[in-house]
């Protein structure tokens, strides 16, 4: 639906939407052109393992899709976001008034994070990192959509940020296009042990194309490749092409947690 109030000072209102996430338990608004959060930051948010009183930071966090959601699954988290550009940075924080959700939210680049930020560790950091890399790819014409798909950061980066800011056996987070799963991996090692892979497939016998991933600070445990989820009943798209299966049907539309290993 669009919006009747203003929400933003930097979107106008009719370029706005409010739109439902997990079955209408959180309402986003988000800009009709330029960088909109889907089903992706869902299935990351729904991944963390947080417990309540854990403190927890989002990397590019755009407009609270992720943070939100996590919000309202898990009650007694100290949520804060990280977001580059200003405009979404402010949605964000309208966005969590909007769902009376506690989210503090920091306009920075993760590249030069304030002191407010820099001055903490966290149990769990989370990240989706822009998913092209633009020197094999064409740039996103709106300056806000090419930010959150493309951007100047290099996974790498986001991988070291992340794991900076991780308090002691902390873990962070990631959702990438699955192609991408080795400039991640590399990138992981470095910085994290006893890391795990998600992949995600769209229908039985497809490749995957996601995958999350995350890693524990001085984890020791072996790399474990989980199993596929594959998220769609079916071989093909039929009237209904949002035939979720069960598992991903509860986390879209209920607010469930996405355990690694595709169990509820």
């Amino acid at each position: 639906m669009k919006l009747n109030s203003p929400i933003s000072d930097h979107f106008d209102d009719a370029d706005l939407s409010v739109d439902d996430f997990l079955g209408g338990l959180v309402k986003i608004a988000q800009p009709l052109k330029g960088y909109r959060g889907g089903v992706d930051p869902v299935l990351l948010a729904a991944s963390i393992p947080a417990k309540a009183g854990e403190t927890v930071l989002e990397l590019g966090c755009g407009g609270g899709v992720a943070s939100l959601c996590l919000a309202r699954r898990l009650v007694g988290l100290t949520l804060t976001g990280v977001e580059l550009q200003e405009n979404y940075a402010d949605l964000a924080r309208r966005n969590a008034e909007r769902n009376a959700l506690d989210l503090n939210v920091v306009h920075a680049d993760i590249n030069a994070l304030p002191f407010e930020v820099l001055d903490q560790r966290f149990d769990h950091v989370f990240a989706n990192p822009p998913y092209y890399d633009r020197a094999h790819s064409v740039p996103a014409r709106d300056k806000g959509r090419e930010t959150g798909l493309g951007g100047n950061t290099p996974l790498r980066k986001w991988v070291a940020v992340a794991s900076k800011r991780l308090a002691p056996k902390g873990q962070a987070h990631f959702v990438q296009r699955a192609d991408r799963l080795a400039d991640l991996l590399s990138a992981v090692h470095v910085h994290l042990g006893s890391i795990e892979v998600q992949p995600l497939c769209a229908r039985r016998g497809r490749a995957a194309h996601l995958v999350l991933v995350r890693g524990k600070k001085s984890g020791r445990a072996d790399f474990r490749l989980h199993a596929p989820i594959v998220m769609h009943v079916g071989a093909r798209h039929d009237e209904n092409s949002k035939n979720y299966n069960e598992i991903i049907e509860a986390v879209l539309r209920r607010g469930a947690s996405l355990a690694f290993g595709g169990t509820l």
